[in-house]
């Protein structure tokens, strides 16, 4: 089991940043890899950021790339996306997702944890 508790949303206006953090528990930290993902409402979840299990790797979906960056510091078992330039097409609920068992393509994901989302409402 791993456990995932999200934080650091918010009202923010266009242009400002936000940085979420997600503290995970239950696993070894390094084992995981760790993404998060967004919905908006009226739409389908959709994937944001991943990172690797040391932090060499990330990626990103394009609507993004550019604006966030995903880190870790498995010393404190936690996952951060920075969030700059924000716009109002950001807004949606963010949620961290952990992968315990890693897919034979390592450029799949299967993220099977997930956090109960933090809300990010940017204004124009």
């Amino acid at each position: 089991q791993v456990q995932l508790v999200e934080s650091g949303g918010g009202l923010v206006q266009a242009g400002d940043s936000l940085r979420l953090s997600c503290a995970a528990s239950g696993r070894t930290f390094s084992s995981l890899r760790m993404g998060w993902y967004r919905q908006a409402p009226g739409k389908e979840r959709e994937f944001v950021a991943a990172i690797s299990w040391s932090g060499g790797a990330t990626n990103y979906a394009d609507p993004v790339k550019g604006r966030f960056t995903i880190s870790r510091d498995n010393a404190k078992n936690t996952v951060y996306l920075q969030m700059n330039s924000l716009k109002p097409e950001d807004t949606a609920v963010y949620y961290c997702a952990a992968e315990t068992t890693t897919p034979i393509r390592l450029d799949t994901y299967a993220f099977d944890y997930w956090g109960q989302g933090t809300q990010v409402t940017v204004s124009s």
